[in-house]
């Protein structure tokens, strides 16, 4: 008699049924359970094998419960009030319809017996599961919140009839002067209750919409907002100018910082709670000639890799990654313009090496995301805590790995070299076009080039990538003479489906969501190590590395496209010059 197979094992054999898995894939989760003693779905999710809509589907089968997208319901906020919702958040489910004594349930986990006795007892009601995405329900619970709260559009509608009512009552003549603020009255007027409805509405949209920063700008007699959403700035209602002043000194507040300073730049942080989860926002003040412009970054843990081989890279540049991390010392550079997630990718290298055997420090500008385990300083300028200094003082504590948040001149990239030289791993970002462009750019920062060709063991450079929307996909067909113009070899695409999004709500109608990380992955080699102490400019380091393997952004951006992951003209937005 066969063994009785465990209800994981019957989702992986449901997903290659369907073509999601391949039995190979099976047996390296199953070796990987056996290691860790990690449930299976759950390795299936982590190691990114399947999309979670495809994950649901499949268990939904197995279990015999029907899977229900949540996107595309309405649910009412009566029933959405039937469960309350700390209980909603805990067991991760939402109610969705009642029909006399009868609820139905979105759950992530139809198994849960704990919670679904805790509905029963709760709503003294008959609870009928369904299945959906974890981050579905708890995205949905998050609108739902926004919902009953407002929108943005409704509250400064509501506020700016109020304001032109009392307008009609008060005209009087005005002269042009120099503007007076009476700080008292700014403060207490922050904490009124519409300008922190307002502060809160603006957070919770931009953090709904995935946004990574929000923007608020004044003119002469407007106000700008607008979020930045997979890397492209979007227009959003923006509040009324009288209510801009008492908003910044909101935010102010928010952050810690000086409400009484509007003269000078300020830079703080601020942590806030929304749908259950944690987000860290980085605050930047910049006065300008119409008052003070705020710049709020969201930074979302849930952004950061638990380790390189969640990065989505391909088996050749996850290898090279892979070596150089397990190197015992050296310098690691990853390179790209601002934004490009440099950071991130750092930080999940730092993920893999997070162990109590290392002393792992870092010296950020500023610190973006904290994780335990790792010592990270923060730079500060102004009281003569460089990268440089700081680095010195590092030194002396005795670390195996260090990261080095950018290297910006001569004296920091010398003291990165010297410590990748005396035994230690190191980790650092540049601002350069390509891998081999951070070579050179050591070398016209005034470092020898035989340090170079001794310390640098891999160099990265490193873009985003577009994602085409999953609700809108639909295949394209270019005409061959548009490969011709583009230098593209048509044979590239010969039986794949190329693809775009048509645009819908979802995403905007911009036919994308969400991003992806494209990497050029060059490990110096004994022949290139040869070309950096002759000297050999970027080009002729770069031709040398791609006959070894190496796989340039353009290439990755195209096999990307070829996969149906990216388009075509994302391919030439970010690797024109490639």
């Amino acid at each position: 008699m066969p063994p009785i197979k465990t209800f994981g094992e019957r989702i992986a054999d449901a997903l290659v049924e369907d073509g999601l898995l391949t039995p190979q894939q099976v047996a390296e989760l199953l070796e990987l359970q056996r290691k860790d003693g990690a449930r299976l779905v759950k390795l299936i999710q982590d190691r990114g094998y399947v999309s979670e809509t495809d994950l649901v589907v499949s268990m939904g089968r197995v279990l015999n419960v029907p899977p229900v997208n949540l996107a595309r319901l309405q649910i009412p906020l009566d029933v959405a009030e039937i469960i309350p919702r700390d209980l909603a958040q805990n067991h991760k489910v939402i109610p969705i319809a009642r029909l006399d004594s009868k609820l139905f349930v979105a759950m992530a986990d139809p198994l849960n017996v704990l919670a679904l006795d805790d509905l029963k007892r709760t709503t003294k009601l008959e609870v009928h599961p369904l299945i959906a995405p974890e981050r579905a329900i708890l995205d949905k619970l998050s609108s739902l919140d926004a919902a009953k709260s407002g929108s943005i559009e409704q509250f400064i509608q509501d506020t700016q009839k109020a304001e032109a009512e009392a307008e009609a009552d008060q005209v009087e003549v005005t002269r042009d002067a120099v503007e007076e603020v009476n700080l008292d009255q700014l403060a207490a007027s922050s904490e009124e209750a519409p300008v922190i409805k307002l502060a809160n509405l603006i957070l919770v949209q931009g953090i709904k919409e995935r946004a990574s920063d929000i923007h608020l700008e004044p003119f002469e007699k407007t106000v700008r907002l607008r979020y930045r959403i997979d890397g492209v700035l979007h227009d959003v209602t923006p509040p009324p100018k009288s209510m801009y002043l008492p908003l910044v000194s909101r935010f102010k507040i928010m952050s810690n910082l000086d409400i009484a300073e509007r003269r000078l730049p300020q830079d703080g942080r601020m942590r806030v709670r929304v749908g259950g989860r944690d987000y860290d926002l980085r605050v930047s003040i910049l006065p300008t000639v119409h008052g003070e412009k705020v710049v709020l970054r969201v930074l979302d843990k849930s952004n950061l890799s638990g380790s390189l081989d969640q990065l989505g890279l391909d088996e050749d540049t996850y290898r090279r990654f892979k070596a150089a991390i397990d190197a015992p010392h050296g310098l690691i550079l990853v390179t790209g313009p601002t934004g490009s997630g440099k950071t991130t990718t750092l930080y999940s290298a730092l993920n893999e090496l997070n162990s109590p055997i290392y002393n792992i420090i870092t010296v950020e500008d500023p610190v973006e995301f904290q994780i335990p385990g790792i010592n990270q300083v923060p730079v500060r300028k102004e009281i003569g805590l460089t990268f440089a200094n700081a680095l010195r003082s590092i030194l002396r504590q005795d670390p195996d790995i260090i990261m080095i948040g950018e290297i910006r001149d001569a004296e920091t990239a010398e003291i990165a070299i010297e410590a990748a030289l005396t035994g230690h791993q190191v980790l650092s970002t540049m601002h350069c076009n390509d891998a081999a462009g951070a070579i050179t750019r050591l070398d016209e920062m005034g470092i020898a080039p035989f340090l170079i060709s001794s310390s640098v063991i891999l160099s990265c450079a490193q873009r985003l990538m577009r994602k085409i929307c999953s609700h809108c996909k639909e295949p394209v067909s270019y005409p061959p003479k548009m490969f011709q113009d583009l230098n593209i070899d048509p044979a590239l695409f010969d039986g794949v489906t190329l693809y775009r999004g048509r645009g819908c709500e979802r995403c905007r109608n911009s036919g994308y969501s969400g991003r992806m990380a494209i990497i050029e992955a060059m490990t110096v080699t004994d022949e290139i190590r040869k070309l950096i102490i002759a000297r050999a400019n970027s080009h002729e380091i770069s031709q040398v590395a791609i006959q070894q393997g190496m796989k340039t952004l353009r290439m990755v951006a195209l096999e990307r496209a070829r996969q149906g992951l990216s388009t075509l003209e994302q391919v030439l937005v970010l690797t024109m010059s490639h």
